[in-house]
């Protein structure tokens, strides 16, 4: 059992994928209009909408989750932070959305996405952890789909994957408007890319950076926002 930020919890049963930094990073990444209805792409326990719950007191957030034990996880942990109002778990494939929801329906779409190459499924990499369950073109066409004109849709992924990621995400409309390198700490190759694309966007691309630590192993001011720490 993991405690959140502003009192909220988060359980993650074996066999889920667990509490990350990529999810930490990625929701403090977000940022979102007041009330504003979020999809998330591949939404495990309920991990990134307990998250944005707890930092943006107006959203509400629809996860869909291929994977059962985490689909029956993510409902256990909305009752047990009072978020009935405020979450919903769909049990569903995101290369199916429109058997669930409408399109354009959403301003706001966020995804911690597999990036583990297809092979033996293990306690530590589960299902929804593949790429086997959601290849790149699968997950920018659901963005795509779900998002209103101007939406936004907000990923975590690996650096060697952002090449790949622009395209296409272009391909599928969503103008890649916002991109945050993180290092570990100074002088340490890129670990992770944060990715903001907007779906009818002009051409235009933000580059930020961030460090988690610094040189001595002390948290950086970064850190402590994402932790709240």
């Amino acid at each position: 059992m993991e405690t959140l930020h502003n009192g909220y919890t988060l359980n993650t049963p074996s066999g889920t994928f667990p509490l990350s930094t990529d999810s930490m990073l990625l929701a403090d990444f977000v940022s979102l209009p007041r009330d504003a209805r979020v999809l998330d792409l591949g939404s495990g326990c309920g991990t990134l909408g307990i998250l944005l719950c707890a930092a943006h007191r107006s959203c509400r957030v629809t996860g869909i989750e291929i994977d059962e034990a985490a689909h029956l996880a993510a409902l256990e942990n909305i009752r047990a932070n009072g978020l009935e109002d405020r979450m919903e778990s769909i049990f569903g494939d995101l290369r199916q959305l429109p058997s669930y929801i409408d399109a354009g329906s959403f301003p706001c779409c966020v995804s911690n996405p597999p990036y583990f190459s297809a092979g033996a499924v293990s306690a530590s990499t589960p299902l929804a952890r593949h790429t086997d369950t959601c290849h790149t073109e699968a997950l920018f066409s659901a963005a795509d789909y779900c998002l209103k004109y101007g939406g936004d849709f907000f990923l975590v992924h690996k650096p060697d994957s952002l090449a790949q990621l622009c395209a296409c995400a272009v391909r599928f409309h969503l103008e890649p408007k916002r991109l945050c390198l993180v290092r570990h700490s100074p002088g340490k190759p890129i670990s992770t890319v944060l990715l903001q694309c907007r779906k009818g966007g002009k051409p235009g691309l933000k580059i930020e950076e961030l460090c988690l630590f610094e040189e001595d192993r002390q948290p950086t001011p970064a850190y402590r926002r994402i932790y709240h720490v």
